[in-house]
């Protein structure tokens, strides 16, 4: 029974050490979809995309 407690006690504690930390950036709401949704940067995301249709690339030729 103190096992039990004594996790609890530190779950609880990492809980709120996060959530603290987190301040007002913390979104708890869960999934977003639609316009709420927040996605990448564009930025990021084509310049991933050379990349990855490289790689896909050179796996068809060696094919």
């Amino acid at each position: 029974m103190l096992k039990i407690f004594l996790g609890f006690v530190v779950f609880a504690a990492m809980a709120m050490f996060v959530i603290m930390q987190g301040g007002d950036s913390l979104d708890m709401s869960g999934e977003k979809h639609g316009a709420d949704a927040v996605h990448a940067p564009a930025e990021a995301a084509s310049a991933a995309a050379p990349a990855a249709s490289g790689a896909s690339a050179d796996a068809s030729a060696a094919k």
